[in-house]
């Protein structure tokens, strides 16, 4: 599972001003990514997806973390969500295919235009590492490895009290079918997400495999075939992202090296260790993201991929 519990994100801490990059996909849908960069050369890049409805905005103090810790970081935009100019409806629908096709390739793009030395990395939270698990099994070669934070797999089998979950993915696609959309702020789950978003969504919590309407990708064999390095947090109590949700994820990819971490209270200061909590008091995840980013980012940097 992968959305707001309540609907609504997290109110955003007060965090530098980001530089603002517009793109536009092929099929005319633009939407503005969020960089914050380091002070003075930098040579790694941190490019981050969003959990369902969640925007853009919402991972500056994340970034700004990160930046701290030397690695500039450019936050994704949804399509239908923050400054996406679409908006889901019974006449503007659109699914994993345009995401993962035409969305994150533009804005991936806008970022190797700008910069062309930095090590790219690429990384997401709940459902936005699912889909950057997908779209690096698309592109292996374009990144040094991939980050996932409170993420996995949502087939319905790998949490507690599945066979609700599972009632969820059944009944989720009728009601976007009879609004046209998912009025998730209504209802209290994510945003107003596309039809398509959702039937390929609830496809994958259904079946545990993942598929894409339109696309004619295996990706089940595409991601058997990933050997990048990665690193998962999960948050201990995050109901959200199970331990088992998230092994179910990590199954599917090659046999390069994954490493598992657990985010605790602790960790955070006593505050919970929750899929979204930790957004607000990012300073624990972005540690360990940094810490295990640079262990591996030598051989690039040897490269000379100083920002441009």
């Amino acid at each position: 599972m992968s959305d707001h519990p309540s609907g609504h994100a997290p109110e955003p801490v007060a965090v530098i001003e980001p530089l603002v990059i517009p793109v536009t996909a092929g099929d005319g849908a633009s939407f503005e990514l969020l960089a914050i960069q380091p002070g003075g050369d930098w040579h790694q890049l941190l490019y981050w997806v969003p959990a369902m409805g969640i925007p853009a905005r919402h991972y500056l103090p994340l970034a700004g973390a990160l930046a701290a810790r030397g690695i500039a970081v450019v936050v994704h935009e949804w399509r239908g969500i923050g400054s996406s100019n679409r908006r889901a409806g019974r006449t503007c629908n659109w699914g994993y295919r345009e995401l993962l096709q035409d969305d994150l390739p533009a804005g991936l793009a806008a970022v190797r235009t700008r910069w062309p030395r930095a090590g790219c990395w690429l990384g997401g939270h709940s459902l936005g590492g699912q889909l950057a698990t997908l779209h690096a099994s698309l592109h292996p070669q374009a990144f040094a490895g991939l980050l996932l934070v409170a993420s996995g797999a949502p087939y319905w089998r790998r949490f507690r009290h599945g066979w609700l979950i599972g009632a969820a993915y059944a009944l989720a696609p009728l009601l976007a079918g009879l609004v046209g959309y998912l009025p998730g702020r209504r209802i209290g789950f994510g945003g107003n997400e596309a039809r398509g978003v959702i039937a390929d969504w609830a496809r994958s919590g259904r079946t545990g495999r993942y598929a894409a309407d339109g696309m004619a990708q295996d990706f089940e064999r595409q991601l058997t075939a990933l050997q990048l390095p990665s690193l998962a947090l999960r948050l201990q109590d995050d109901w959200l992202g199970p331990p088992a949700s998230l092994a179910w994820l990590l199954g599917k990819l090659g046999s390069a090296e994954r490493l598992v971490e657990v985010v605790t209270p602790q960790d955070m200061g006593g505050l919970p260790a929750d899929h979204f909590g930790w957004m607000k008091a990012p300073a624990a995840v972005a540690t360990r993201l940094a810490r295990w980013m640079e262990a591996r980012a030598a051989p690039v940097a040897a490269q000379d991929n100083t920002a441009a």
